[in-house]
């Protein structure tokens, strides 16, 4: 049985295969694919929508239990299709 995750936009839970786990590094979200970075990490449908909400509603802040506002530039970028592989592969 695979793992079970909720995702911090939308609060659907849903398999981990299913979400992007998301990390905190010098007050950045950085998305981490491999899902092996150190430190606390909160996860997301890779889907602008629940992005978008996560940030509206700082669900990412309290996920990652840091203080004071997050740079979202990078998940944003990934969610933009830079930093993907030929033929959207990972």
């Amino acid at each position: 049985m695979e793992p079970v995750r909720t995702c911090v936009g939308c609060r659907t839970r849903a398999p981990r295969s299913a979400l992007l786990r998301v990390v905190a590094v010098d007050s950045a979200v950085v998305p981490d694919d491999r899902a092996s970075m150190p430190g606390r990490g909160a996860w997301v449908h890779p889907e602008r929508e629940c992005v978008d909400a996560a940030i509206r509603r700082r669900a990412f802040v309290r996920a990652l239990r840091v203080s004071g506002p997050l740079d979202t530039t990078a998940l944003e970028k990934r969610l933009n299709g830079y930093g993907h592989e030929v033929n959207d592969s990972k």
